[in-house]
């Protein structure tokens, strides 16, 4: 009797588990773009697809591409849809940076969802400078890397949250990330950014300099205000994993989602739906799939962020009934700000702005910063 009440238990279980996958429609074949092969948003879109092909048969092509704009492209084109992205995606909604030129503006860019996982991202500190806090950076050499806005931006907007300027430390350029890092091991600089599990981060630790990484409290809100002047898209984070730091010994540091699995207003609402309950729905299916794929669990997803959700994940997200009124409520500021950086782009492209991408540029920036004060929002890129 017993072995038959657990098989009729299985089977029930099995036929519920078979009408939650037919609930989810999806399209016989998705493309989606991710950082290049071997980075943990490339493995991280590997494992929800492959979580898709297992449980509802759609078959998802992972695009590697090198750069923002190369991961944007082929969602802008139509022919993928959607993106594993980093912070690229609010330089992209913004217009400023790689996207302040005629090619591009600000992009209506929508979240599905995006994974926070148990590290942070700030200024890992050379352990024998002595830093403790962040305000004792000023006078340090801190790390910038060419032509890499985001890393640059993650430090500036770390660095005022400890009350300092660019100014007020010696700021030393590199080619390239990891040129950045071997100038901490040389003792060329003193702070770089980085992810708390990278391993250029674990290399410096393991050096004779040794690293730290000087918290962020989230109790220091005139601190946070300060940094959300230059990173708005940072948020207070328990980390519990990364150089010096477990779960017995958390430091509290700033942090934003990564990847950021992303799509355009104009993609299918439907389309949306279906691959945010499939995420939301398969979470087990692949969340030991990838390194960081556990950060896409609902439970993790920041409901008031700095870009708006899709409407097809709004409706998931009230479906799983964790979508409230406050967060409805700045879904319609996040709208109405791409809506004021849209229609001064439209207006500055019909003012035939100058050819020359710098002087482009320039007039774009001034532009849109007078928009979005007369809306009442942050410029952030002043």
């Amino acid at each position: 009797m017993a072995r038959h009440a657990f098989l009729l238990g299985a089977a029930l279980a099995a036929l519920t588990t078979g009408a939650a996958a037919q609930t989810i429609k999806l399209p016989a074949t998705l493309t989606v773009t991710a950082y290049d092969t071997g980075s943990s948003g490339f493995n991280i879109a590997v494992a929800v697809g492959k979580a898709m092909k297992d449980r509802h048969g759609t078959d998802v092509r992972v695009l590697p591409a090198g750069n923002d704009v190369a991961r944007l492209a082929p969602l802008r084109g139509g022919r993928a849809q959607a993106s594993y992205m980093g912070i690229g995606v609010y330089f992209a909604q913004e217009g400023v940076f790689e996207f302040a030129v005629k090619e591009w503006g600000p992009q209506p860019l929508r979240l599905i969802l995006a994974s926070s996982d148990c590290n942070a991202i700030s200024l890992g500190v050379a352990k024998d400078t002595g830093v403790k806090e962040i305000k004792d950076l000023r006078g340090k050499r801190v790390g910038m890397v060419v032509g890499s806005p985001a890393l640059n931006q993650n430090a500036f907007a770390v660095l005022a949250f400890g009350g300092l300027a660019r100014s007020d430390v010696k700021l030393v350029e590199f080619s390239s990330y990891g040129a950045m890092w071997k100038g901490i091991l040389n003792n060329e600089v003193d702070a770089a950014i980085a992810s708390t599990i990278s391993g250029q981060a674990k290399e410096a630790e393991a050096s004779p300099r040794g690293l730290v990484y000087p918290p962020t409290p989230a109790a220091d809100k005139a601190g946070w205000a300060r940094m959300h002047k230059f990173g708005p898209y940072y948020a207070p984070h328990k980390a519990t994993c990364g150089v010096g730091i477990s779960a017995q010994n958390p430091v509290e540091l700033p942090n934003y989602p990564y990847p950021i699995v992303t799509v355009y207003d104009s993609q299918s609402a439907d389309v949306v739906y279906g691959i945010a309950k499939a995420m939301i729905a398969d979470y087990a299916a692949y969340k030991d799939g990838a390194p960081g794929a556990a950060g896409l669990e609902l439970s993790r997803q920041i409901l008031a962020w700095v870009l708006p959700y899709h409407e097809g994940t709004v409706r998931a997200f009230k479906e799983a009934g964790v979508w409230k009124a406050e967060h409805e409520a700045h879904q319609q500021k996040a709208l109405a700000r791409q809506a004021t950086l849209a229609s001064a782009w439209n207006a500055y492209l019909k003012t035939n702005p100058p050819e020359d991408r710098e002087a482009m540029r320039k007039g774009w920036m001034a532009g849109r910063g007078a928009a979005l004060k007369q809306a009442g929002f942050d410029t952030i890129f002043d």
